[in-house]
């Protein structure tokens, strides 16, 4: 399809909107946000998995290192992109320029209503969990406060950008001294206890299912291109907040496993459901176990509303494209937001909630839901880089990612290797995950026929 062609169904009669984002954010609003969405309630789930993969405290904290590195390769060819294509739709406007508007009408697709919204409603979920250990509300406590979560969260961003970044700082402030006097406790522990028994050693294929989660912990960094068209002075605090956050959370990530292992050992700690609770309880007895449930609630609504956050401008720069879902694409010049694509973003996460109530098989099963989907798009972005190079040689790019081709191919290397990872130590929820995103091209084709009949 050309490129003539490929725009024949975008929305008619467009007109240049007077409302559109504004650079708004700072580098530091920047910095907590990523900081926010990457460091959720995964690092309090993944660091046990991933002990259990590897069977050597040295090796997981290689990985975790590993997984530092891998997120700041990935960073650089994304700061590329984002300075050189700032725009709300971040990832579904360099797939647009790059593969025409099919493919990133599916990503955006997929980012609606499983990449996105499955992560808010796996956080939701958690926060609830959490907070029930401290007060619970009957027997469908965690579901109450996830629906409440996901619900004053879009609302609050609703009301407007200035709230909902204010919001963001202090959450992702309280998460981070939280976890660093985590971090305090667990490494002044004088040595770690004995074990009871040894981790088995990983099989054939256990360090890819390790690598998996430690990535997964990472995830999120890449959220910053879709605030690209929202930063000061872009060309400069793009890749500037990309680096000190992912140099933040690398550390971070690195002293709670250290933290970790020091405070229980490596079989105790592959043993334990609810590894930092283990700590705790192990240090402080029952009010440590408050303690984290608590720090864990934070670190999981500051993730929720990062996540709404970044997810309504896909949402918002769908619209603008696609005339089927051309009320999402309105920015509130007073509220500076997207408010449909809050709200349909909101009514998404809701049902999901509703739906997991009864059906949720806990935190794998949305990483099967989620992995497989997401690592396709990340690879599809990767490529977009090498396209866009050939197809516009000329555009102005105020950054080059360093040692090009070399850099992007091993993004590319590692996402490829990490879809495939997704698809083979993962079950059903893969599966529907994948059926779900299938079940975006019937709207694809019918918004064709209208344009056609029009």
């Amino acid at each position: 399809m050309n490129r003539r062609e490929d725009y024949a169904f975008v929305k008619q009669g467009a007109t240049t909107e007077v409302a559109s984002p504004k650079p708004s954010l700072t580098f530091f609003d920047a910095v907590a946000l990523i900081v926010g969405i990457v460091i959720g309630a995964g690092i309090f789930e993944t660091p046990a998995v991933v002990a259990a993969n590897t069977g050597n405290g040295l090796t997981a904290l290689l990985l975790w290192l590993a997984g530092g590195l891998i997120s700041l390769i990935g960073a650089l060819c994304y700061a590329e992109l984002a300075t050189t294509y700032p725009d709300v739709g971040g990832t579904y406007y360099y797939l647009k320029r790059a593969f025409g508007l099919n493919v990133a009408f599916l990503f955006a697709w997929a980012r609606m209503t499983v990449i996105q919204t499955g992560s808010i409603t796996l956080l939701a979920f958690i926060f609830g969990d959490y907070l029930s250990e401290v007060l619970r509300l009957g027997n469908f406590s965690s579901s109450l406060y996830a629906a409440a979560a996901i619900a004053l969260l879009t609302a609050l961003n609703i009301l407007g950008l200035q709230q909902g970044k204010w919001m963001q700082n202090w959450l992702t402030a309280v998460k981070v001294l939280g976890l660093l006097l985590v971090i305090g406790i667990g490494i002044a522990v004088s040595g770690s206890p004995a074990a009871p028994s040894s981790p088995p050693p990983p099989t054939e294929g256990t360090w890819g299912l390790a690598m998996l989660f430690v990535l997964l912990s990472y995830g999120g960094w890449n959220e910053a291109a879709f605030i690209s068209a929202e930063i000061q002075n872009r060309r400069r605090n793009i890749l500037r907040s990309l680096i000190w956050s992912i140099g933040i959370i690398t550390a971070i990530y690195l002293l709670i496993n250290v933290a970790y292992l020091r405070g229980l050992g490596l079989a105790q700690m592959a043993q334990s459901q609810a590894v930092a609770a283990a700590l705790m309880r192990n240090i402080l007895g029952q009010p440590g176990a408050v303690f984290i449930s608590l720090l864990i609630a934070v670190s999981a609504l500051g993730a929720i509303n990062a996540t709404i956050f970044t997810g309504a401008r896909t949402n918002y720069a769908l619209g603008q494209d696609f005339s089927l879902f051309g009320f999402m694409g309105h920015w509130q010049q007073r509220s500076s937001a997207p408010t449909f694509a809050y709200l349909l973003q909101g009514a998404i996460a809701l049902v999901l909630v509703l739906l997991g109530t009864f059906t949720r098989r806990g935190f794998e099963t949305m990483v099967d839901y989620t992995a497989p989907v997401f690592w396709f798009f990340f690879l599809l972005s990767g490529i977009s880089l090498f396209v866009l190079r050939r197809r516009e040689p000329n555009a102005l790019r105020p950054f080059r990612v360093p040692f090009y081709p070399i850099t992007p191919l091993l993004f590319c290397l590692v996402c490829g290797y990490l879809l495939y990872s997704s698809l083979a130590y993962t079950n059903v929820g893969a599966i529907v995950g994948v059926v779900v995103v299938a079940a975006g091209i019937p709207f694809l084709l019918w918004n064709q026929h209208r344009y056609r009949r029009t």
